[in-house]
């Protein structure tokens, strides 16, 4: 197995960190692996960085420049800088945990799945409000819906590439502002047949900056999130019976909102999952997305 992991990385000096945690994990048995940085900043803004820190690697880094501020863009690049087997994605404000991709891999192995999703777990500092640490509001783990894993996130993946059936297809520049990009693509490769599993054991850890600590920020992740998920309907019909239940169970979750007004903790889960329908009613409506790639926080 042949493993290319690329890391899409924009003004974020932490890339050198994540780096630093791939190159002490340890490798899978029988595995090649080698990293691809994309910057896609408009000037090769983190190259030194990333050529100063693998300098000191053992595993190959190539450094790749593709501006426009668009993140799509950059996975794009990614994809096609990738000529392995298989594409594990990353995020350039994580790290992780030393076993990380040797799970990922005894997964995909024990289930012969096209694509493993690890969960990416938040790590808050001492001065986060004690509700949002609680609530743990800011990880991201896969789930399955009614049995199936319909879809995945590129914070922590691994993909069947190589001579998959959708070795062509590439993420949609028109999401690569607003995000979400990867809840469509990962939706659209089931279209193709792609099946997917969940590798528990293969974490990835990302801290939270001040900026995100806000029922703002979450509720703003949640619409977006929300508007992502209206992809799985492909018709005019499933879409008018998604909107038809998601505007029900928004209006529920938002009046368990209003009955837990005195718990910050409660009163903002039943928020976020309020607002995260509100955006599957809005995705099935084709409104516009709003632009949050690039945002500060």
């Amino acid at each position: 197995m042949n493993i290319t992991i690329t890391i899409c990385t924009f003004r974020r000096s932490h890339i050198a960190t994540t780096l630093q945690s791939l190159e002490a994990m340890q490798r899978p048995e029988g595995c090649t692996v080698s990293i691809v940085v994309i910057d896609n900043d408009d000037t090769p803004s983190a190259q030194e960085r990333v050529d100063g820190t693998a300098a000191a690697m053992s595993l190959p880094v190539r450094y790749v420049h593709q501006p426009g501020a668009n993140i799509s863009i950059a996975r794009n690049a990614g994809l096609d800088a990738a000529t392995t087997e298989w594409v594990a994605f990353l995020d350039d404000d994580e790290v992780v945990e030393p076993d990380w991709l040797v799970e990922l891999v005894k997964r995909q192995r024990e289930t012969g799945a096209d694509a493993v999703f690890g969960p990416s777990y938040a790590r808050y500092d001492d001065d986060a409000p004690d509700w949002i640490v609680r609530g743990d509001f800011h990880s991201q783990v896969a789930a399955p819906r009614a049995g199936v894993i319909e879809t995945g996130h590129t914070c922590n993946a691994l993909l069947r590439w190589g001579d998959a059936p959708w070795r062509d297809e590439r993420f949609a520049l028109e999401r690569g502002k607003s995000g979400g990009e990867d809840t469509e693509f990962f939706f659209r490769l089931r279209q193709f047949g792609a099946q997917y599993a969940i590798a528990d054991g293969a974490i990835v850890r990302e801290d939270v900056p001040a900026a995100r600590l806000s029922v703002k920020w979450l509720l703003r992740r949640r619409f977006r999130i929300g508007q992502s998920y209206s992809a799985s309907a492909d018709s005019i019909r499933q879409r008018l019976g998604l909107f038809g239940s998601s505007s029900v169970k928004a209006g529920y979750c938002f009046l368990r909102a209003g009955f837990a007004l005195a718990n910050p903790e409660r009163r903002t889960f039943w928020l976020m999952r309020g607002t995260m329908h509100a955006g599957i009613c809005a995705g099935c409506l084709k409104l516009p997305e709003k632009s949050l790639y690039g945002v500060q926080g």
